[in-house]
């Protein structure tokens, strides 16, 4: 059993970013934490590439992280082109949309900012499978799978959008598909592949638009130094793994599209995902059926679009949320990372206050800001990719 922890520790879980945020806050504010994660490594799931920080993203991890790690992820972080050019299936230029004026527009490899995150953190324990909590007057009682437990006086779920953290504390709470599906894959940028890329298509994120609201999206990360020479400047002790340029590839559409279930669609080889894709974009500019072509095969996988419906405020208590785990959105809006960062800090500089009742301020302000940012991922996702409409709020 994990007795021996103290028991005003804040129990996070779910080593996601949003988690992680979270953590590096309070080892920051010198507050006791544990993060528990479900899964057997860092590395271990596939759960996306490319990730778009704006001035909220940023503004979490400058509150949150040493100011070397920071420095570091900004090292690490590929300036875009502040725009979404659109274009049709032909590779015509058909709109520039603009976005909405922040002063920070970055791209950066999912896996090396959790990398980072993960950075100084000693109480991170994977393989751990929340179950359920209890709570015991002022203690918190998280119970895994393997029959360990442990107490704390907070529990944070930032366990994503399947979270059983939610489904427990607030099971009326919803999670619906959005009727899209989204098949990644990655290209490598080399001499050869990047000439296939017009030179606004190294912008924050480019869309080309498609018969019945089909689409490819592509988006770069690439890296403004060698990593390997970042880390030696900022952070000597850290090895960061990935360091090749790549595009982001991803071909969207709504799931009617699709002859395949989400299960069949899954147990697709990568080279099987690639040929599903290029046999819908038949007679598109040969250009983008060669991104589509120079897809890296064990890259591919399948994304099934969900998004959380805003509900009402509850009651604050010593078990709260943030991130996915209750305001999972559609990437229409470019806005999920970063509000779950966004989160994370909140929540840390909330429990270092030490005020009476700052759960619920961070909750109040974190329904404000996250369910907003659903309602906008679901108004984009609509308007370009057919996403069904977002059910009324519960």
């Amino acid at each position: 059993m994990a007795g021996s922890m103290p028991e005003d520790v804040v129990l996070v879980i779910g080593a996601g970013l949003g988690g992680l945020c979270l953590a590096q806050g309070l080892r920051k504010a010198g507050i006791p934490y544990a993060v528990y994660e479900s899964d057997p490594s860092p590395e271990f799931r596939r759960q996306g590439y490319r990730l778009h920080i704006d001035s909220r993203g940023d503004d979490a991890l400058r509150a949150v992280l040493p100011a070397h790690l920071h420095e570091l992820f900004r090292a690490t972080s590929g300036r875009p082109r502040a725009s979404t050019p659109v274009y049709d299936t032909q590779l015509t230029p058909v709109a520039d949309l603009g976005l909405e004026r922040r002063s920070v527009q970055l791209n950066i490899n999912r896996f090396t900012l959790r990398q980072i995150l993960l950075e100084g953190l000693e109480n991170v324990h994977f393989g751990k499978e929340f179950v359920r909590y209890e709570r015991r007057g002022a203690t918190v009682i998280a119970q895994f799978a393997d029959g360990t437990e442990a107490r704390g006086a907070v529990l944070v779920g930032a366990d994503g959008v399947n979270s059983p953290v939610r489904r427990q504390y607030l099971p009326h709470a919803r999670v619906v598909d959005t009727g899209l599906r989204q098949l990644y894959g990655k290209i490598p940028l080399t001499a050869e592949t990047r000439e296939l890329f017009d030179p606004a298509m190294y912008a924050v994120f480019s869309f080309i638009s498609g018969p019945d609201k089909s689409m490819i999206g592509v988006a770069p990360v690439d890296y403004p130094e060698p990593v390997a020479e970042a880390c030696a400047r900022l952070a000597p002790s850290l090895r960061l793994r990935d360091h090749e340029p790549y595009m982001t590839c991803a071909f969207g559409a709504r799931k009617e599209t699709f002859a395949q279930s989400d299960d069949e669609l899954r147990a697709l080889s990568g080279e099987a995902m690639r040929e599903l894709v290029l046999g819908r974009i038949k007679g598109w500019h040969p250009r983008v059926i060669r991104m589509v072509e120079s897809w890296i095969p064990e890259s591919a996988f399948l994304i099934s679009i969900r998004t959380s419906v805003p509900i009402d405020p509850w009651e604050p208590t010593s078990v709260t949320l943030l991130g996915d785990a209750i305001h999972a959105m559609s990437p229409a809006a470019g806005a999920g990372v970063n509000m779950a960062m966004r989160d994370g800090a909140a929540l840390a500089a909330a429990l270092s206050s030490g005020k009476p009742g700052a759960i619920g301020e961070y909750e109040a302000e974190m329904r404000r800001h996250g369910f907003a940012a659903v309602r906008e991922s679901a108004a984009n996702g609509q308007r370009f990719l057919g996403q069904d409409p977002l059910p009324a709020a519960s």
